[in-house]
């Protein structure tokens, strides 16, 4: 009999670990002053902006907020399609000498978060590179860790984690579901 898929994180726990993030951020930067959140399309461009306001909240002033697209940075890109969909990357500010906190909705291999790194590298040299991750299921394949992290999971191969947000046609949450691939 095949299992639904578990929830990991409801509506209230997502916003909990943002607002938690929050304070982390600030804290580990000293304020906002030259930080910036790049949002990586398409789950963390939504999470970027209500980290953008949970932090306004908090300090009275808010980070800058860029969108990321990586399509082309990615060392898989022609595995995924011969007609990759590219979407813009809007990066309205200069990001020389700012401290950069790269947003996703999930880190596993590490390479979505490499391909970024290149991608931003393309726009200017930051002073400092962080990572916010809402969810770190592990199984990395390269020397990548995030910063700051909603919830950390231990997964298997066969498992796949779903990041669902309102701003993206789906109500807040997090699920953990199996996948009918196997490891052979």
């Amino acid at each position: 009999m095949k299992k639904g898929p578990k929830v990991i994180l409801n509506e209230k726990e997502i916003d909990r670990a943002l607002s938690r993030m929050s304070h982390q951020i600030i804290e580990h930067n000293k304020g906002v002053e030259g930080l910036c959140l790049i949002g990586i399309r398409t789950g963390g461009v939504p999470l970027a902006y209500r980290l953008q306001e949970k932090i306004k909240k908090i300090e009275g002033s808010a980070p800058l907020v860029g969108v990321l697209d990586i399509t082309l940075y990615r060392d898989d890109w022609s595995k995924l399609s011969q007609h990759p969909i590219i979407r813009k990357t809007e990066i309205p500010f200069s990001i020389d000498d700012r401290k950069i906190v790269l947003v996703d909705d999930v880190i596993y291999t590490g390479r979505t978060i490499r391909a970024a790194l290149d991608a931003v590298m393309d726009y200017g040299r930051p002073s400092k590179v962080e990572l916010a991750v809402l969810v770190d299921r592990g199984r990395r394949e390269l020397p990548i860790q995030p910063d700051f992290c909603g919830v950390t999971l231990s997964t298997s191969k066969q498992e796949h984690v779903n990041v669902y947000l309102k701003e993206i046609g789906g109500e807040d949450k997090v699920l953990l579901e199996k996948t009918e691939e196997s490891d052979g």
